[in-house]
C-alpha cells in the first residue's frame, strides 16, 4: 500500500538528574561533594533510507520516543546518555512542523539525517556547586525534558519524467512498456490509483526514471478527484510528458485542461520542459489518420510516417508525436523526444 502523508509525534529524552554525594572513605571522613551529573536525553534523527518508498509504517506507529539519560552517580560518575531514536524515511521526504507549519527539512540523499527532537540537558550533580565558601554544597540539578514535536511527512517521489494525462489517457500502458515496471492496467479510468516509477532505457549508458501519476480531472488543483493527491509527485520532475487519448473529439481541449490544472496546483509546473505524446494510434485505422489529425487541429506531422527530416512538430509549443502503447508504433520517435527534453533542461 502506497501511502505519501504521515503526521508522527516526536518525543526526545529526558536528561538525567544529577546526584547528590560525598566522598566517604576510611582515611578521608569529611571528603569533599563527588555528585556526578547526569546524562544527555537521546536525540529524535530522521535518516533517509534508499530502501522505502512508502510512509506506511507511520500510521502503524505514529509516536516515537528517545531514551532517558541515566542519573548521575557518587564519585563523580556522568550518567549514561540516552539512546537516540532513528526514523527512518523515503528520498523526497519533506518534514514539516505541525505546529508551525514551516517545513523543518526536505530529505533527498540516501544517508542524509536530520535531528528532529534534541534530548534534554542532564542535571549537574553537587560536585559542580562547589566553592571556596560552601564546601559541601548539596544543590542538585533535575534532568531537562526533551523537545516534544508534532511532525507532518509528505513523500514527493523523486523522478526525471512525469507522465500527466487524464484517467485512461495511456499513461500505464506507456510506462509498462518503456521500462521495467509493471502498474496495472486496465480499460476503465482510476486504474492507477497511486504513483508508479520505472527504469527507462535511454541508450547504451544513459536512463531515467519515469515516474506515472494518477490522471488528473479537471478541478484535481482545487481538491477534486484522485490526481490532487499526487500533484505534488510531479514537482521534483525534469521533465512532463502530456498524454492525450488520440481517439477523442477534441484532445486539444484535454491538453487546456491538464495545464490549467498544473498552473492552479503551480505556476512553476508550466515552466518545466514539456513534450506531447498523442496516444492509443492502433484504434485509429491507418488510412483514416490524417484525416482524423486534421479535424481535430493536429498536424498530420505528428504521425511517423508523415514526418520529414525537419524533426518532431509542435503542438501547443511543445515536441508531438503520436504512438499506440498497445502495438509500440511510435515509441522509439518518443524516446528520442524525452532524450531530446532531457538533454536540453
Amino acid at each position: 500500500m502506497f501511502v505519501d502523508t504521515a503526521t508522527i509525534y516526536v518525543t526526545a529524552g529526558l536528561g538525567g538528574s544529577g546526584c547528590a554525594s560525598f566522598r566517604r572513605e576510611r582515611s578521608v571522613p569529611r571528603g569533599g561533594p563527588d555528585g556526578g551529573d547526569g546524562g544527555k536525553g537521546g536525540d529524535v534523527v530522521i535518516v533517509v533510507d534508499r530502501g522505502m518508498r512508502t510512509l506506511l509504517d507511520f500510521k502503524k506507529k505514529p509516536h516515537v520516543k528517545a531514551g532517558r539519560g541515566r542519573h548521575g552517580q557518587g564519585s563523580n560518575k556522568t550518567g549514561a546518555s540516552g539512546g537516540d531514536a532513528t526514523i527512518r524515511i523515503p528520498p523526497g521526504t519533506v518534514v514539516h512542523d505541525e505546529g508551525s507549519g514551516e517545513v523543518v527539512a526536505d530529505l533527498t540523499e540516501p544517508g542524509e539525517s536530520f535531528v528532529a527532537a534534541r534530548g534534554g540537558r542532564g542535571g549537574r550533580g553537587n560536585a559542580r556547586f562547589a566553592t571556596s565558601v560552601n564546601q559541601a554544597p548539596r544543590q542538585w540539578e533535575s534532568g531537562e525534558p526533551g523537545e516534544k514535536k508534532t511532525l507532518r511527512l509528505e513523500l514527493k517521489l523523486i523522478a526525471d519524467v512525469g507522465l500527466i494525462g487524464l484517467p485512461n489517457a495511456g499513461k500505464s500502458t506507456l510506462l509498462s512498456r518503456v521500462s521495467n515496471a509493471r502498474p496495472k492496467i486496465a480499460d476503465y479510468p482510476f486504474t492507477t490509483v497511486e504513483p508508479n516509477l520505472g527504469l527507462v532505457r535511454l541508450g547504451e549508458w544513459e536512463s531515467c526514471v519515469m515516474a506515472d501519476i494518477p490522471g488528473l480531472i479537471e478541478g484535481a488543483s482545487e481538491g477534486k478527484g484522485l490526481g490532487t493527491e499526487f500533484l505534488r509527485h510531479i514537482e521534483r520532475t525534469r521533465v512532463l510528458l502530456y498524454l492525450i487519448d488520440l481517439f477523442l473529439d477534441n484532445p486539444l481541449e484535454d491538453l487546456h485542461v491538464l495545464k490549467k490544472e498544473l498552473g492552479g496546483y503551480s505556476r512553476v509546473l508550466l515552466d518545466r520542459p514539456a513534450g506531447l505524446l498523442l496516444t492509443k494510434l492502433d484504434l485509429i485505422p491507418p488510412e483514416d489518420r490524417a484525416v482524423h489529425l486534421e479535424l481535430r487541429g493536429l498536424p498530420r506531422q505528428v504521425l511517423p510516417q508523415e514526418r520529414g527530416s525537419d524533426g518532431l512538430p509542435r503542438v501547443e509549443g511543445m515536441p508531438s508525436t503520436a504512438i499506440s502503447g498497445q502495438t509500440g508504433e511510435g515509441l522509439e520517435e518518443a524516446l528520442r523526444l524525452l532524450t531530446s527534453l532531457l538533454e536540453s533542461e
